[in-house]
């Protein structure tokens, strides 16, 4: 339920459900053997079982989580860079308004994560997580925080580097325009250069979208498999 496209708040509570129960009942006939002992014990044991497991789950959904959210940063960064301030429309992730060009660029990169079949990986990392995480065992503190941390760090690098070229081209920009400016005082020269700001950004989009979504599936499997 943490997981990126099916967590979304546009994706109905009940059908979420449904599709974690439906994924616990598919693997639980290959960890019987794991899982049984500590469901026939005693209650509290059960318990606690019922809470580690599900906080293992929670640490696997919010890496995946995180290092998805983070191309809406770079989406955002991209629109500033080149002066992209269009009306705001529906976020895919969350029940919220964004702009279209972030919503553009998390609906295409969710959708490559898709193709690549990420949401098998996750469920293959998961079910592996057994021989290293023993079932009922909790996961540790340090650990988990270490992994977030170093998801974050690495996500924001990743996503920085994407957005890295319309940084640069948007402070060229307005350096140019600026020097422009100086010259000739007496013309509104903003509002005239955010029309060519915003062609050269669209331009440098179209050239540059392919390489974008290419090194955000990359990273994330980079990321994903490091955990």
């Amino acid at each position: 339920m943490m997981m990126p496209g099916f967590s979304s708040a546009r994706l109905p509570m009940q059908i979420r459900l449904f599709l974690a129960l439906a994924l616990s009942l598919a693997l639980l006939p290959l960890f019987w053997d794991i899982l049984y002992p500590p469901a026939s014990a005693a209650p509290e044991v059960f318990l606690v079982t019922i809470f580690s497991e599900t906080m293992t789950g929670v640490i696997f959904g919010l890496v995946a989580r995180i290092y998805v959210l983070g191309i809406q940063f770079a989406g955002a960064i991209i629109g500033m860079a080149i002066s992209f301030n269009a009306t705001p429309s529906g976020d895919i992730f969350e029940d919220s308004s964004d702009n279209s060009l972030t919503s553009l660029l998390a609906t295409g990169a969710l959708l490559i994560l898709f193709v690549l079949d990420f949401h098998h990986y996750m469920i293959k990392e998961l079910a592996e997580s057994y021989q290293s995480i023993p079932v009922g065992s909790l996961i540790g503190s340090q650990r988990s925080l270490v992994s977030l941390t170093d998801t974050l760090s690495a996500s924001f690098m990743i996503m920085l580097r994407l957005a890295s070229p319309f940084i640069l081209y948007g402070l060229l920009f307005n350096v140019v325009v600026g020097l422009i400016n100086k010259l000739a005082p007496q013309i509104p020269l903003y509002f005239i250069s955010t029309p060519f700001a915003l062609a050269g950004g669209i331009l440098l989009i179209y050239f540059g979208m392919a390489a974008i979504l290419d090194q955000f599936a990359d990273g994330f499997f980079v990321i994903f498999g490091n955990l």
